[in-house]
């Protein structure tokens, strides 16, 4: 996608139906093509009178947006939030299959949870006890070393300094049309999905660049 304004929704990077049957085209259709895009045209919308933050990345929407005018700081940072992370969220699941990390993010997972099971349990508690809408993380700090989080709404670990593997979103238009209020089966069917190589990407991604610092917001 665009790195800066105006952004662009992503095609999606693979078929509607490739997924099932842990999440089904219509989940995929209408999370992608109305709640995503809806986030990408309302960031739009938000710095369309805006020139002089139009060359910002998305990164640096999330990270500075105390910097913005304070009219537009909380359109930003709710719809800024949700292209980024619906971006990595798509981005971080394939076809079904039984891959699991290898490499660095393998070791980094055993020397933070013990085994892949733990780790698995560990995203699932804290993806499933997220009181309402937001996510469940997987993060790395600035020595590499993972954690689990979790985050309300649209928000990301960005400005606390956090470098996101990877998440699962856990609002309601990601599950609901094909689990319903049963999102302890989606979050299992979502480890079933997970593209091991596109975190491995990520948490080695984590190191080609300095962690900013935590900002305020």
């Amino acid at each position: 996608m665009n790195s800066h304004y105006p952004f662009e929704l992503p095609p999606l990077p693979y078929s509607y139906n490739a997924l099932e049957p842990y999440l089904d085209s219509e989940t995929l259709k209408f999370h992608h093509d109305k709640h995503f895009k809806a986030y990408v045209d309302n960031l739009n919308q938000a710095l369309e009178k805006l020139p002089a933050y139009q060359n910002w990345t998305l990164e640096r929407l999330i990270r500075e947006n105390y910097r913005l005018p304070f009219q537009v700081q909380t359109a930003v940072w709710n719809n800024a939030g949700g292209v980024y992370n619906h971006n990595l969220y798509f981005n971080l699941m394939e076809h079904p299959g039984n891959q699991e990390p290898e490499g660095k993010l393998h070791s980094a997972i055993l020397s933070a949870f013990g085994s892949m099971d733990k780790f698995y349990q560990k995203l699932k508690t804290c993806a499933q006890s997220q009181f309402g809408s937001g996510y469940g993380w997987l993060v790395a700090d600035c020595r590499g070393r993972l954690k689990v989080l979790n985050t309300l709404n649209q928000d990301t670990p960005l400005p606390r300094g956090f470098c996101p593997v990877l998440l699962v979103d856990v609002w309601e238009h990601a599950y609901y049309l094909q689990y319903q209020n049963r999102r302890g089966e989606y979050l299992d069917a979502f480890m079933r999905l997970i593209n091991w190589a596109a975190a491995e990407e990520n948490y080695l991604g984590c190191f080609a660049r300095p962690m900013q610092r935590p900002g305020r917001k």
